[in-house]
């Protein structure tokens, strides 16, 4: 997580604080203020919101930006910011997801039935590149959500790339603390920025990175003629969580190394997902092309989903609620949802917060020893 920003040669922590401020001068506001106006007086650059946006979105993207080594645009939501890719194909253009991705995207690319869909175990990556053959996009998930798969984004990215096929990279649960798609060669980054950068589910907002200014100036179109803006306390939220994000993710992801050590020696358990064990079949991959393992694990109980269900309902310090990357632990029985019929029964998404550590062993335990 401390590794250094290859522009600049600040550390990304160091960005994170300080990337998107005002000018230093006398008198200025250390932060940028909210700003609520959708126009502004003539004569300037900007004189509309949703198409010039605002000096809020503009700092919130100047820092996502350095981050991420290209530049971001600020959308409504996470899904606004996916349908502004997907937007960028045209009807008929073929489409390679991940069999284990967020539900919402592949809702998206499904019931639109404008693409023709190919799904893949993003694992194998001879496979993937295989189905991507003849395609306009590969969109890869990494890890996934929610089995914690590990795909080749190195490896992935060239190939695809060598057959002149495009690359978007939903980078959410990993953030650009823990992985940098760009630099492995992608060509468009894809945040909820609901989630990590958030960090306190208090936000909807999606975000893009790119380092192609082509590709930029198109998803800047589509934001400008679909709408899909961002309001300005969203902005003003996700930035100041941006600020934090570091320390936020740190404790998380210390919090859920110890945590999966622990479910997984547990008798109730029968398996844990989770890429910094060492037993992980994503665990090298993951080791080799990331700077950390993140905060999200899941595992299967023993017992079916009926026992993942009161499992979800027994705990106390944890919450049961959808979503992730608060400063609150979340746990969800994500096989209940359509498009999950891969998902194990008793699969248990568990995005893990900034609690203390003992408390939430506790409460887990307790909640096994429970329902047993």
């Amino acid at each position: 997580m401390s590794k250094e920003h290859s522009a600049g040669r600040l550390h990304a922590e160091t960005v994170c604080v300080s990337a998107g401020r005002t000018e230093k001068r006398p008198g200025e506001p250390l932060n940028v203020p909210l700003v609520m106006a959708s126009n502004f007086r003539a004569g300037h650059k900007g004189e509309y919101a949703r198409d010039d946006g605002t000096a809020t979105w503009t700092a919130l993207e100047a820092a996502v930006g350095a981050l991420e080594g290209g530049s971001a645009l600020a959308f409504a939501s996470g899904m606004g910011a996916t349908a502004a890719i997907a937007d960028l194909w045209p009807a008929g253009g073929r489409v390679v997801v991940p069999t284990d991705s967020y539900i919402a995207m592949r809702a998206l690319f499904e019931e639109a039935g404008r693409w023709e869909i190919r799904t893949v175990d993003i694992t194998n990556t001879e496979a993937t590149l295989a189905a991507a053959e003849g395609a306009d996009l590969l969109w890869l998930e990494s890890p996934t959500n929610p089995l914690l798969d590990v795909a080749d984004l190195p490896a992935l990215c060239k190939g695809a790339r060598a057959a002149g096929v495009r690359v978007a990279v939903d980078n959410t649960f990993a953030t650009p603390l823990l992985q940098r798609p760009l630099e492995m060669g992608a060509d468009v980054v894809l945040h909820s920025a609901t989630k990590f950068m958030g960090g306190h589910s208090d936000l909807l907002l999606g975000l893009t990175v790119t380092a192609d200014p082509d590709l930029y100036k198109r998803l800047r179109r589509r934001r400008e003629l679909t709408g899909a803006t961002p309001g300005g306390l969203e902005v003003y939220l996700a930035l100041r969580g941006l600020r934090t994000m570091p320390v936020r993710l740190r404790q998380g992801e210390s919090n859920a190394a110890v945590l999966a050590q622990r479910l997984h020696e547990h008798a109730e358990v029968s398996r844990v997902r989770y890429p910094g064990l060492s037993t992980d079949p994503g665990h090298r991959r993951a080791a080799a092309q990331m700077d950390g393992f993140g905060a999200v694990l899941s595992f299967e109980v023993r017992g079916g989903g009926q026992r993942a269900d009161a499992i979800c309902e027994a705990v106390r310090v944890i919450t049961s609620a959808t979503s992730l990357g608060g400063v609150e632990s979340t746990i969800e029985r994500r096989a209940k949802l359509p498009r999950q019929e891969h998902v194990p029964d008793s699969l248990l998404r568990f995005s893990v917060g900034c609690e203390h550590l003992e408390d939430l062993w506790a409460d887990l335990a307790s909640a096994l020893a429970a329902t047993a």
